[in-house]
């Protein structure tokens, strides 16, 4: 259809929040410095601590990298645009911020589908627990979550790629989503649509559909203990993981069934700062304040490293 007429866009961020900026800027800041720090140090704990060489925890240490990931993508760009009041990307840079958010993101929900299976086997099936989760399972598990995400998520980057795009080139985000970037375009996105739909199928609805099963299967199981103190300790295992899930998960689908145009959109973005922002800096304290090894580990490395 020719060459495109955008070859940049203007991300707008928060307009309507302009007198607050400085103080948002400061905010999102020290969330970003502790998020960083607080995902480190779980992978940190992880790698020096034989107490935590289970399975579980090593999958804990893929979300904190994912998280990682995800932030690193988003939030440095957004205190940018916080600074200077809107913020200028190109188009590929745009492109390129999307497919790795939806890549972290990907992955993110297939990991924690790992982890609900792991939860699943631990509770229900304990007996065979060591001979199923083994190290070649967690190992295999996480090089497929990882690789089933990029190559989802290549396939859309491509397509994008090749779209026709006329403009106008502002994005009202603070960041390169799914529909402000099809906004953009002026090509036939019909097919596009339909295979980003199958894409979610498979790396979203599936997952958290197998989680659903997994823990109506663990709650019919704990139910079935007799004893009080065993029905607690089946809970407190798997309490923090299902806390990640119904916030990842609710935010999630809170902000792509939300509509996006008018006043509903301030509503969008403020959803999309919850699953951004804020779920990466809560997912190390759900794990590590309610988890007594992670606290023994972080109390010998804090013991360590004051003498």
């Amino acid at each position: 259809m020719g060459e495109n007429n955008v070859s940049y866009v203007f991300l707008l961020g928060f307009p309507n929040l302009h007198n607050f900026n400085s103080l948002l800027f400061s905010f999102i800041l020290i969330i970003y410095c502790i998020t960083m720090c607080g995902n480190v140090i779980i992978i940190i704990l992880f790698s020096i601590s034989k107490n935590l060489y289970s399975p579980m925890y090593f999958f804990i240490t893929q979300v904190s990298l994912l998280d990682i990931l995800m932030t690193t993508d988003i939030l440095p760009n957004l205190l940018y645009i916080l600074l200077h009041d809107g913020g200028t990307m190109s188009l590929t840079a745009c492109i390129s911020q999307f497919y790795v958010f939806a890549t972290s993101e990907s992955s993110e929900c297939l990991m924690l589908t790992v982890m609900s299976f792991d939860r699943y086997v631990a509770i229900c099936n304990p007996l065979r627990y060591n001979s199923i989760i083994t190290n070649t399972f967690c190992v295999n598990s996480v090089i497929v979550s990882w690789l089933l995400s990029f190559l989802m998520t290549l396939m859309n980057a491509v397509a994008t790629s090749k779209f026709y795009f006329c403009g106008p080139n502002v994005i009202d985000h603070f960041f390169c989503d799914f529909t402000p970037i099809l906004e953009l375009s002026c090509s036939d996105i019909s097919i596009f649509l339909r295979q980003s739909i199958l894409i979610c199928i498979i790396v979203i609805i599936c997952p958290f559909t197998m989680i659903i099963v997994s823990y109506v299967c663990i709650i019919t199981t704990t139910l079935n203990i007799q004893s009080i103190s065993g029905r607690q300790k089946a809970f407190s295992t798997c309490s923090s993981h299902l806390t990640v899930v119904c916030l990842f998960f609710g935010t999630l689908f809170s902000v792509y069934m939300v509509p996006t145009k008018g006043q509903l959109l301030a509503a969008s973005k403020a959803l999309s700062l919850l699953y951004t922002v804020v779920t990466p800096l809560l997912n190390p304290f759900i794990y590590s304040l309610r988890n007594k090894d992670f606290k023994e580990a972080f109390e010998k490395l804090k013991h360590k490293l004051i003498n």
